[in-house]
């Protein structure tokens, strides 16, 4: 019995030390969890757990510099959005939003950068080859024209215009100028059901909204108007 309450006299004292320090050590760990949550949070939208403008752009420039030519950068803007937010109730747009983002989230996967840079406009960069590109802008198409569903039970039908640009066709890895260029690809396409790659001529579009669709030899797919 002395030895037991000499051992524990020994130990008892050390043991308590290291509970003591362990204590605010996991405190300290506590606040650093909810610090890298608050911060998750700041680089996400609320609407639709995608990752807001600044965020976006810093992982996308990681992707571009790691996969190069076989990356591509996409715009999507909401086809009739206006008319649905106006005429449905700001609710149904925002559900329109979030099946929307959901989709882009399906497509792209975990590893792309995928953000909604403001109203109805997204946009996704994801490593994607050249041999891969058709079918999966295609399927990108499909999935975006896709009925929603809203929590009332009312279907809504919806579509978005999707512009793609890639640093093989265009001979540059800049974000600002593929963005631009792929803005302008979705633009000659709005309302036409199919996602169109940019050229070398969409770079040096200095203004997207309002142009004219149509443009000659640019490349299209998806699904008919």
């Amino acid at each position: 019995m002395d030895s037991v309450l000499h051992t524990t006299g020994r130990f008892g004292p050390r043991t308590l030390l290291i509970t003591a320090a362990a204590v605010p050590l996991t405190g300290w760990a506590v606040h650093a969890t909810v610090l890298i949550k608050q911060n998750a949070a700041k680089d996400k939208d609320p609407l639709t757990g995608l990752l807001r403008r600044d965020a976006y752009t810093a992982r996308a420039r990681r992707l571009l510099a790691r996969h190069g030519d076989d990356t591509a950068v996409i715009m999507i803007d909401a086809d009739r959005f206006k008319a649905i937010n106006d005429g449905l109730g700001h609710a149904a747009g925002d559900t329109v939003l979030a099946s929307i983002s959901a989709r882009l989230t399906a497509w792209a996967g975990p590893r792309a950068a995928i953000g909604r840079l403001g109203g109805d406009e997204f946009a996704v960069v994801l490593e994607l080859t050249a041999a891969r590109r058709a079918q999966r802008l295609e399927q990108l198409v499909r999935m975006l024209h896709t009925p929603v569903t809203l929590d009332d039970g009312r279907t809504v039908d919806v579509a978005a215009s999707v512009g793609a640009a890639t640093p093989d066709v265009l001979g540059t890895r800049d974000l600002p100028a593929l963005q631009r260029a792929a803005d302008a690809a979705l633009y000659d396409g709005k309302h036409s059901g199919r996602a169109v790659l940019a050229t070398a001529q969409h770079v040096t579009v200095p203004s997207i909204n309002g142009r004219r669709a149509g443009r000659p030899g640019t490349a299209v797919w998806g699904r008919a108007a």
